[in-house]
């Protein structure tokens, strides 16, 4: 059975889910992507390969850069270009307006999240309401804005930003609130991502060298590489118990630790003394 990661750049005009099936495809194991990225977005896509998408919610960090551009003047229903304009105005504000929005913008904020996206609203997807022009309400959502940098000026109205911030940002809902608080509209016209977590663009593959690679495993990236928990070697018996839902009292401290007999098991967590598996590779 395959098992590790993969980086792949996705490149626009094509979806997560593309990706991930191609993939699925050509190995014939169950894939999935960490964090989806729009068809009109590029860039940094980490895929799961096998039961490694169990541990997504243990990898080392999730903070996620952007090179994002934003055209002023108006706006889509998509809030990104491949919408449908909904309202247009005549002001494009400064260099100096949009640096003072962005100090407002950053730290922890609350932020609400586009109706075209894959928010559940009553168990089904907010892009598919929208597209069905059903009005529905979403709740606002804590992110954290680590910085936004406006890199420079494309053309009168657009311009070049670098953007790192926490998972579930959406990039789209600060185009839209920059363009409020700088008496603007604004769209999204183009994005890519150049890191997610601990993946980056410089060590990624695109998706057609990885499917006509005869010797692709040499490409995974191994599943414990990416996580920084103390390892933990136990013998046989204590490895029996563990994976058969027993507790295991190892002395070890709480927390998570990456659990090991002779090849790595998965994730452990000890509560009250007592270590138990919590995410099982076997």
């Amino acid at each position: 059975m395959n098992t590790g990661f993969l980086n792949i750049d996705k490149d626009e005009g094509v979806s997560s889910a593309f990706v991930v099936n191609r993939i699925k495809y050509k190995l014939k194991e169950k894939c999935g992507h960490m964090g989806t990225l729009d068809p009109l977005a590029s860039g940094v896509l980490p895929i799961g390969i096998g039961k490694s998408t169990r541990l997504f919610n243990y990898l080392l960090e999730k903070e996620k850069e952007y090179e994002a551009t934003f055209t002023f003047g108006e706006t889509t229903d998509t809030l990104d270009r491949g919408g449908k304009v909904t309202d247009k105005c005549g002001y494009i504000p400064s260099i100096t307006e949009i640096q003072e929005a962005i100090k407002q913008m950053q730290g922890e904020i609350m932020q609400m999240p586009p109706k075209y996206s894959a928010k559940n609203v009553d168990g089904r997807r907010g892009y598919a309401l929208a597209r069905q022009g059903i009005d529905f309400e979403l709740e606002p959502k804590k992110v954290f804005i680590e910085s936004i940098n406006l890199i420079n000026q494309i053309d009168e109205k657009t311009y070049f930003f670098k953007i790192k911030c926490g998972g579930g940002t959406y990039i789209r809902s600060i185009c839209r609130d920059l363009g409020e608080k700088t008496n603007s509209l604004a769209y999204m016209s183009a994005l890519r991502r150049t890191k997610s977590g601990i993946f980056k663009i410089e060590n990624s593959i695109k998706l057609n060298d990885f499917l006509e690679c005869e010797n692709c495993e040499n490409l995974f990236i191994n599943t414990d590489s990416l996580i920084d928990y103390e390892k933990v070697y136990i013998n046989t018996e204590t490895a029996f118990k563990l994976l058969n839902g027993i507790g295991a009292d190892l002395k070890l401290k709480e927390g998570f630790y990456r659990l090991y007999d002779n090849d790595f098991i998965g994730i452990g967590e000890v509560k009250e003394d007592i270590l138990k598996i919590k995410s099982l590779l076997r």
